[in-house]
This record gives structure tokens, C-alpha cells and sequence, in this order.
């Protein structure tokens, strides 16, 4: 057992310098805990912090787009694999809708040629097709291939405002129709998307006015807001894209979520709220409020706990 003397450390008497190295380290710990504590209570007695979203008020809402926002992927190529599926067109548009979606997932952002190619292609594919048919062959293609591409954290943001009693709306250039079908799955208040002409029901292959994109989003906000009696100071808007800055502007409370680089840059220069599901890391967040953080901070610890599990 001798041999093994030297496993064990060996006690060192310890000098009078080692006694007040110890005795100091443990002051200035006890002396910093103290500031510390000082300082969050100034910082508490300063900035009360307020509830967000506030519930029970009425005239506020919030206002998701949904491409990469609420969902993985652009709603338009999900419903274009759906319907290739059942045989609406062939193999070589199916090839091209594959394309766009996988540039759209790779770069995180909205490309207008690839976005006006799939809504044409969207709009002759359903030409002649009645609008009952297309609706229920869309809560198919919902299960399908986009239930299982819902953001956990952008879910619960979304959540937050509900459980305060606010509505909460989806704004998007996908087609209205797979819009509205979306937010009802989601337990939404309702959904602004892009309107497709139709005729006694049945879809002509064109668009009433334009595709609800950039500008356009932030006008039908704008008017819903009016419609519903909201104050858009106290109202939240959460997207991922750029294009939507004239959305986000429009609102007091405006989320740039798995943003793009422009808009990760306007809106760090704004001191804008940023949240990032689309990584493990923990990504940059100014001010996020205590309720939607929780929210959120549920939905990524059940996305934790399903990872871990995986690995076991």
C-alpha cells in the first residue's frame, strides 16, 4: 500500500500568505455578490419590467409571416409536392419546385424570381380546379409535409399572445386559402395571404391585385387594424425576411425571427427583438419580454429533451 502513497495528495501546512490569499478571495466574492445584488435591485426599481405580451388588451395583436417564420420551408413548394403527389403536373415542375426549396432552406432567404416562378406555376397548376377541392386537398398536404416543419419557439411567441386574449394573425404571400388553412391547425385567429381570382368557385390562373409581398403586407395590416379597432403601437410583428421591414415598422413591439442578414442588421441597429430557431446556438436576443421568453424557452427545452433522446 506504500506504493500507492503517492495517489493520495499530501497535506500542506498552509503558509500565512495561502491563509490571507483565502481569506481575501472570499471577501471580494462576498463584497461583489453584494454589488451585484445592489445593482439588479436598482436596475428592477428603475425598469419595472412589464408584462408582454399585456393580457387582456383588446386593441393589440400580433402578426406572423409565415415562410421560415412559423414554418421551415415556404408554404407554396410544401402544397407543390403535395400536389404533384396527386398528380397534378409532372415530374420536371416537381423537379424545379425541389430547386427552390432547397435554395430557399440553404439560404434563408426569399429570392422574387423563384417566389413569382412558383406562384405562376401555383396558378396554372390549380386553373380550372374547384376552390372546395384544392381546400380540402390542402388539410392533406398540411399533415403531409408541413405539421412536422412548425418552429416550437415561434409557436409559442405566437401562444403567448393567445393565452393573454389577443388574436393573432398570419400574414404571408402563400396563397389565402393555405393560409387560413395553417392558422385554424395552429389554434390562429386567421390568416392575410395572396387571393387567387375565382369564378362561380372554380380558379381562373390569376391574381385579384398582386401577391401579398413587401409593401403589401404592411398595407393590409395596416387596414386590418383599422377593421378591428387596434392600436398598432401596442400590436407585435415577427418576421424572418427583410422584405417585411415595412410590416415590422409598422408595429410598437417588431421580432426579426431566424432573420436574414439585412434584416439581422437593421433591426441589431434598432435594438429590435431577435430570435433564432434554426441552430442549436443560442443566437443574439435584445430585450425579448418575460412572457414570450418563457414560451419560447418551453418549446426549445421539449426540442432538448427529444434530441436527447434521440442520442440515447
Amino acid at each position: 500500500m506504500a506504493a500507492l502513497g503517492w495517489l493520495s495528495p499530501r497535506r500542506r501546512p498552509a503558509t500565512a500568505r495561502s491563509v490571507l490569499a483565502g481569506e481575501a478571495a472570499a471577501e471580494a466574492a462576498r463584497k461583489t455578490s453584494r454589488q451585484l445584488e445592489l445593482l439588479d435591485r436598482a436596475e428592477r426599481e428603475a425598469e419595472p419590467e412589464v408584462e408582454f405580451p399585456v393580457r387582456g388588451d383588446v386593441r393589440a395583436a400580433a402578426f406572423f409571416d409565415l415562410d421560415n417564420t412559423v414554418m421551415q420551408g415556404a408554404a407554396i413548394f410544401h402544397f407543390g409536392r403535395g400536389l404533384y403527389k396527386r398528380k397534378f403536373f409532372q415530374r420536371r415542375e416537381l423537379a424545379r419546385f425541389a430547386w427552390q426549396q432547397t435554395w430557399f432552406r440553404l439560404a434563408g432567404v426569399e429570392d422574387p424570381e423563384h417566389m413569382q416562378d412558383a406562384r405562376e406555376s401555383a396558378l396554372s397548376i390549380v386553373k380550372g380546379h374547384r376552390v372546395s377541392e384544392l381546400m380540402t386537398i390542402g388539410e392533406e398536404i398540411y399533415d403531409e409535409y408541413m405539421a412536422d416543419r412548425i418552429w416550437p419557439g415561434t409557436r409559442a411567441l405566437a401562444q403567448a399572445h393567445l393565452d393573454a386574449g389577443q388574436k393573432v394573425w398570419l400574414v404571408t404571400a402563400a396563397p389565402v386559402e393555405t393560409a387560413t388553412i395553417i392558422a385554424r391547425r395552429l389554434g390562429l385567429t386567421g390568416a392575410l395571404g395572396t387571393v387567387a381570382e375565382s369564378v362561380d368557385g372554380v380558379y381562373t390562373g390569376r391574381l385579384v391585385g398582386e401577391p401579398l409581398h413587401g409593401p403589401a403586407k404592411a398595407e393590409a395590416v395596416r387596414a386590418l387594424a383599422a377593421a378591428e379597432g387596434l392600436d398598432l403601437d401596442r400590436c407585435a410583428a415577427y418576421s424572418d425576411s427583410h422584405n417585411d421591414i415595412p410590416m415590422l415598422s409598422l408595429v410598437g413591439h417588431p421580432y426579426a425571427i431566424n432573420p436574414d442578414a439585412k434584416l439581422r442588421r437593421y433591426a441589431k441597429e434598432r435594438e429590435w427583438r431577435l430570435r433564432d430557431y434554426r441552430t442549436g446556438r443560442k443566437a443574439a436576443k435584445v430585450g425579448i419580454p418575460a412572457a414570450a421568453g418563457v414560451g419560447a424557452l418551453a418549446g426549445g427545452t421539449a426540442a432538448a429533451v427529444a434530441l436527447h433522446r434521440r442520442r440515447r
